[in-house]
This record gives structure tokens, C-alpha cells and sequence, in this order.
């Protein structure tokens, strides 16, 4: 189950897939589209996710969130992400942290620099 929105973060679609990866990239090339929900408001930007098991609790849970608030989903997507940082995004600015820790404190390395 996941959540994403618009760039302007104005709109969350909310939906189930067994490939987060390959569904959001469908997200991105359909954005603009009039055919779909996600395409015709831009909701290609990942929020928020959760992984399940069984693909019958994924669909109970994301028929539970489509019935809430936006409030009481704002409020979930920021338990696990605070600053409603687009997902990617946050990956890179999490690398970006270990590379600058990994700078800051060569013996990590054993006084190399390195890749992540």
C-alpha cells in the first residue's frame, strides 16, 4: 500500500501494487493523462508506504485509509516522514548524510574515501 501526490502536495492518491518500483514509474509516465486519477493530477511522487504479506490485507488496508480524513492521513504520512520529503528525495539526502559523516570521520574507511 502506498501513498503519493502532486508536486504542489495538494492531492494524495493512494493505492496497492506488488511492485512499488515499477508502479511508480508507470505514476511518472502517466502524468498529464486524463485517464487515470494519479495522471490526470500528477501523483507520481511517492509519500508514504507500507509493505504487506498477503496482497487481501494490503487491499483491506488501503480501502481503510481511503475512507479517512485528509487530516488522519496527513497525519500518518508524517509519523514516518515529518517533512513530507518525496521519497527518492529522501534517499538521497539520507546517502548524502552518510557521505558527508564518512568525510568527516576517515577512520570508517580506515583513512580512504569511499562510495556509497
Amino acid at each position: 500500500m502506498y501513498i503519493t501526490t502532486n508536486p504542489a502536495k495538494t492531492v494524495l492518491y493512494i493505492g496497492i501494487t506488488n511492485s512499488l518500483s515499477q508502479r511508480m514509474a508507470q505514476h511518472y509516465s502517466n502524468r498529464g493523462s486524463n485517464q487515470t486519477f494519479a495522471g490526470r493530477y500528477f501523483c507520481y511522487n511517492l509519500l508514504y508506504f507500507e509493505e504487506y504479506a498477503a496482497s487481501k490485507a494490503a487491499i483491506e488496508r488501503e480501502k481503510e485509509l481511503k475512507g479517512w480524513t485528509r487530516a488522519k492521513k496527513e497525519s500518518l504520512i508524517a509519523v514516518d516522514n515529518p517533512d513530507w520529503l518525496f521519497c527518492s528525495r529522501r534517499k538521497r539526502k539520507r546517502t548524502s548524510a552518510i557521505r558527508s559523516f564518512l568525510r568527516q570521520d576517515d577512520r570508517w574507511l580506515g583513512g580512504k574515501s569511499g562510495r556509497i
